[in-house]
């Protein structure tokens, strides 16, 4: 096994979506350090990829059903087992290795994330909630990183802002796995995944996608109105006009909402 196959196995093209939140958290907290930033990092690193080393585990039956994701290591086979479980076991120590770096709180606080990463695959089996669960996973990334500075929770010294940005990408990431769902419509309903798409038809989803952008919008606007400006176009952008590459430019939209707020965060 070798690091192309272990980037492969997490998506780590995937951490695009967390990884600036991570940071915007920890500048909206105060002046982090360099050592705070590496051991946040870390932390963080460790739990994209526990997050997606638990979802390939548990719906390997699932993406081995799916013309779209049976090639994935454990579906095909040209990974074990027990390679995706040490791989998830070195991803938490990752994690809670750099939460316990961070303050003890961090350390306290470590076991939330890694529930949520296990629930969330077996809750798409029963609702198409599903999705918003999967925003609150990543939710949890500007959260974890304020934390990582401050080492409280007891003021309210994280309301309204941090709370706006929380709930800003818990909308923004389940209207970006709504899009991306709508390509497993037919796998699912013969899986038994109840995705929302699924459940209701592209048009309903559509709509809700759509009502979706004001809301994340306005929560980003917190972080810089230039920065949610220019996610906002380009995430309109890809919806009226990419056309069949509708799936390759959702993603990369998304991908880059993250670090054009936090340049212009940065810039402001």
């Amino acid at each position: 096994m070798d690091l192309k196959q272990v980037a492969s196995f997490v998506k780590i093209e995937h951490t695009l979506f967390s990884l600036p939140f991570v940071f915007i958290g920890a500048y909206m907290a105060g002046d982090p350090t360099i050592l705070q930033l590496t051991w946040i990092m870390i932390a963080a690193v460790g739990a994209r990829g526990l997050a997606m080393g638990l979802n390939r585990i548990i719906d390997r039956d699932i993406d081995a059903a799916n013309p779209r994701t049976a090639g994935r290591h454990l579906a095909s086979g040209t990974m074990s087992l027990q390679t995706a479980w040490s791989l998830c076991a070195i991803f938490l120590i990752m994690l809670v290795g750099g939460a316990w770096m961070l303050n003890p709180l961090c350390l306290y606080l470590s076991p939330i994330p890694v529930a949520a990463f296990v629930i969330y695959p077996y809750l798409k089996r029963f609702t198409w909630l599903c999705h918003w669960w999967l925003g609150g996973c990543l939710a949890l990334a500007p959260a974890g990183a304020w934390v990582a500075i401050t080492g409280e929770i007891s003021s309210n010294s994280w309301y309204p802002d941090l709370m706006l940005v929380s709930l800003g990408v818990l909308v923004w990431i389940a209207a970006f796995d709504l899009g991306y769902a709508q390509m497993d419509i037919d796998s699912d309903r013969e899986n038994g995944v109840n995705s929302f798409p699924a459940r209701f038809q592209p048009p309903v989803t559509m709509t809700v996608m759509l009502l979706s952008i004001p809301v994340w919008a306005f929560a980003f606007s917190t972080i810089s109105v230039i920065g949610t400006v220019a996610s906002l176009a380009l995430v309109v952008g890809v919806l009226v006009a990419s056309g069949s590459q509708f799936q390759n430019w959702w993603f990369r939209s998304h991908a880059a909402t993250g670090w054009i707020l936090l340049m212009a965060m940065q810039l402001s």
